[in-house]
């Protein structure tokens, strides 16, 4: 690819960001978005953490369009769609129980995926979730896994924060493990961030769970690693 085209596939990736995150909106209780030159992902006092448009365009297409592995576009394809998965089953959850941690971590979830669906346009990826409805999967592990989440989190209101937590932790576990094989500068900005707002999002979770009575054990990391994240504070 050409120094030009480079330009062009940066500066398209930017706006197409700027075009698509501006939509997804922030939560409740969002903080002030950031400026051009303010961090891709902003925290509020709640712990919601949303990809701001501006900023994430601006690192973006500041970085190298590097060479794309098979393993990193399996990858991209899968984490667009295991963000889209956290977003859908926490706006169901939010219609049945109506708790304001479900309808706040969704908005948010929102941006995660869209970030991602970023990355695809960056490297020309056809975007697995592409007129896929909520609850609606290319992957059929993830259709399989929503299934059986949603139906968890039907039984009660702790049963439906315990599976908020889950989602989370899941999260962290697949995020940790993708970074392992990823060594593009722009999808490492974009997965960190993808941590740290899971991170957030597991101890808003994990606190409505305890205030509601509810406890909860590891299911995916060590009870360790759970324990130093959920009683940790919120990550700005």
């Amino acid at each position: 690819m050409t120094p030009n085209a480079n330009q062009l596939t940066r500066l398209a990736a930017a706006l197409f960001t700027a075009l698509a995150l501006t939509a997804c909106g922030g939560g409740d209780d969002t903080a002030t978005p950031a400026g051009n030159g303010g961090p891709p992902l902003v925290v509020d006092a709640d712990g919601n953490s949303t990809f701001m448009a501006t900023p994430l365009g601006t690192q973006l297409a500041a970085l190298p369009l590097q060479v794309l592995s098979e393993a990193e576009q399996a990858s991209l394809l899968f984490m667009r769609e295991e963000e889209k998965l956290a977003g859908d089953v926490y706006t169901r959850l939010n219609t049945l129980w109506g708790l304001k941690v479900f309808a706040n971590v969704a908005r948010s979830e929102s941006t995660h995926t869209e970030a991602v669906h970023q990355l695809l346009l960056r490297y020309n990826l056809s975007d697995p979730a592409a007129n896929l409805g909520a609850g609606v999967y290319a992957n059929a592990t993830l259709q399989g896994l929503y299934t059986q989440l949603v139906a968890s989190g039907s039984a009660s209101v702790t049963e439906a924060l315990k599976v908020g937590v889950t989602i989370e932790e899941l999260d962290i576990l697949d995020l940790n493990t993708q970074l392992q094989l990823i060594d593009n500068e722009d999808i490492r900005l974009v997965y960190d961030n993808l941590l740290k707002g899971s991170r957030n999002h597991l101890r808003s979770f994990y606190k409505t769970l305890v205030q509601q009575g509810g406890t909860y054990t590891a299911q995916y990391l060590t009870q360790a690693e759970f324990d130093a994240i959920a009683n940790s504070a919120m990550e700005q």
